[in-house]
């Protein structure tokens, strides 16, 4: 049944505005333009201002990006041929485009020439399809940015490194020039700006100077809205501060069952961000599930370091947080070895520490598990691209000037880069470019809740680490020791993420022949923060498991067997076998560790820049 037409509106617009055909209000429309062109000016002066009083010892291109480049350009030269046949390959795909963008015009039907990656939602509204106009701009725009990729991972005369580097750098640079990120060029805020007569772009200049002003001269993009409260609607899981020192709060939590399993369970998160990721919110609270299982759950929350600690490495988190968070734990249950577990870089931490252990004869870790954690940093992923010579001098440039500390920022800004799209294109459109207000979201608000990083820390991290490698080969040291991980005979637990950009599965797997004792490995579905907090309830992801075991990571996917859901209650199998019997629930204070407050503490409420 055809729907029936609405009578056209006969009112005519107030004559007072001059109220154009389509709605659009010219006075205010005018009079908002007016105020971007004003508020933008500004922005260029204040730009131009704090430029002058730049620091002119710090580095021009503290990413190297322009080495990455240069690279890229020699290669191109060294290449001519491969260049030519991408360059007559995107014509030709071009051309083709143009045909169907031509067909769809004259009213017939075209299939698209390229469609956006699975997962890219950047090109969701219906404009992007429906309109011949804004779909050539789609098409154009992938083609030209595929072709770009393409031919990187195409060139002779990059080694594998140097390549994922100008791979990474060209698409920070596709990804930038997005036709969804300017108001002319995105059919969202196109719509959103005639309804609002430019009202949009007003409220998005005043959120860009609020983001700059909150930066302190530079921009700081606010991913959610200050609906949150640490201890009162996130980390609120009952417990108390037992031990405290200058490297740590240590939290023992209040126990939900009546018993408990004898062997505690400690917690090392990793102090590039906060402790809290592991306790958001209830529903979504791995503490609050450990402890309904029935364990005792101990929780380091690291300091927020200031200058007085640029000297403090991967010695002193060992002895004051690892070794002092051992004997605490004996302290308050009599138990000395607890079973241990190590996310992300507190994890590489808590490997070290134990091939350290195992050199001097130190049986203090029953067994170990690993959130998220690398020891072998040969496939490292995508942050190896910040690791060379010329960006580790300038980073330590950058922390000599603060004091011997890295601003929470600069590190924030890094890891936001490994997913620009969602973590920072997508608010500049939301925030500047439709003028809304970021809405809460606990994950986000955890993310831009950034720490510091100590300068002999950091830079000992990424050298000995991520450029070379030293803790897998055996020639790191700490306190005197060279590590061996192949001396480490405790049971290990190895949790990975099939999307995981920060620790990928496969430089996870890599444990598994390194350890010398018996290692469980799987892979969970999502990425380095929702493949590890995955609460059962939730019926998300899934996990693999191959019992068989393999040596290489292709080897063990082929073998291995997919299971729905979360890879919490898999561990719990596993973890409650190496915990002993169940004893009376014990409470925070009942040991030999006076309670010094209410978790989570007071060194997770300072904030950093």
């Amino acid at each position: 049944m055809p729907t029936k037409t609405p009578a056209p509106d006969k009112k005519p617009p107030p004559e007072s505005h001059g109220a154009a055909p389509d709605g659009l209000n010219g006075q205010d429309f005018a009079r908002n333009m007016l105020t971007v062109g004003v508020k933008s000016q500004q922005l260029l002066v204040d730009f131009i201002a704090r430029m002058a009083k730049r620091d002119t010892a710090a580095p021009l291109d503290p990413l190297n990006i322009s080495g990455a480049m240069l690279n890229l350009v020699k290669a191109m030269g060294d290449n001519r041929e491969q260049v030519a046949q991408a360059q007559a390959q995107w014509w030709d795909n071009f051309m083709t485009l143009w045909e169907s963008t031509a067909r769809r015009m004259l009213g017939g039907d075209a299939s698209p020439v390229v469609e956006p990656a699975p997962g890219d939602r950047r090109f969701r509204a219906e404009a992007w399809k429906k309109n011949e106009v804004f779909d050539f701009i789609k098409q154009s725009y992938l083609l030209t940015a595929n072709a770009m990729q393409d031919m990187v991972g195409k060139l002779n005369g990059l080694d594998e490194k140097e390549r994922g580097r100008v791979a990474f750098y060209t698409r920070q640079f596709a990804d930038a020039l997005a036709p969804t990120n300017f108001p002319l060029t995105n059919p969202d805020v196109l719509k959103a700006t005639l309804a609002s007569n430019g009202e949009n772009l007003v409220k998005g200049l005043d959120n860009l100077l609020a983001d700059i002003e909150r930066g302190q001269g530079e921009l700081s993009i606010r991913q959610s809205a200050d609906g949150f409260v640490i201890g009162e609607n996130i980390a609120t899981a009952p417990g108390k501060v037992v031990f405290r020192n200058e490297v740590m709060e240590l939290l023992q939590y209040s126990p939900s069952t009546d018993q408990v399993y004898e062997r505690p369970l400690l917690i090392f998160p990793p102090w590039i961000n906060k402790f809290y990721i592991i306790d958001l919110r209830p529903e979504n609270s791995f503490v609050r599930w450990l402890v309904g299982q029935g364990y005792t759950v101990f929780l380091v929350s690291w300091v927020n370091p200031g200058a007085e600690m640029a000297d403090a490495g991967f010695e002193e988190y060992m002895k004051g947080g690892i070794f002092a968070a051992l004997d605490a734990v004996e302290k308050a249950t009599g138990v000395k070895d607890p079973n241990c577990v190590g996310y992300c870089i507190g994890g590489t931490l808590l490997a070290a520490t134990l091939a350290y252990m195992a050199a001097k004869g130190d049986e203090r870790i029953h067994s170990a598990t690993f959130w998220a954690a690398q020891t072998d940093f040969s496939d490292a992923g995508e942050l190896s691209v910040f690791v060379d010579e010329a960006q580790l001098d300038a980073l330590k440039a950058k922390m000599d000037s603060e004091g011997g500390v890295l601003p929470g920022s600069k590190m924030a800004g890094a890891f936001n880069m490994l997913r620009a799209n969602d973590l920072i294109w997508s608010f500049v459109i939301n925030n500047y470019l439709l003028g809304k207000q970021p809405m809460p979201f606990d994950l986000l608000y955890w993310n831009s809740d950034t720490t510091r990083m100590p300068e002999k820390l950091h830079l000992s991290y990424l050298r000995n680490c991520y450029k070379e490698n030293a803790l897998a080969l055996g020639k790191m040291e700490m306190a005197g020791v060279r590590l061996d991980l192949s001396k480490v005979k405790v049971p290990v637990y190895l949790q990975s993420a099939r999307e995981d950009h920060i620790a990928p599965a496969a430089s996870v797997f890599k444990s598994v022949n390194l350890f010398g004792g018996p290692v469980r490995f799987i892979i969970a579905g999502s990425g380095h923060i929702a493949g590890v907090i995955n609460p059962p309830a939730a019926k998300k992801y899934q996990y693999w498991t191959n019992e068989k075991g393999a040596k290489d990571i292709e080897s063990w996917r082929a073998g291995s067997t997919e299971h729905p859901g979360s890879w919490w209650p898999d561990w719990d199998q596993w973890l409650s076998k190496l915990s002993g019997k169940k004893i009376p629930a014990r409470q925070p204070g009942d040991g030999k560790l006076k309670v010094l407050g209410d978790a989570p503490g007071t060194y997770v409420k300072v904030k950093a820049q």
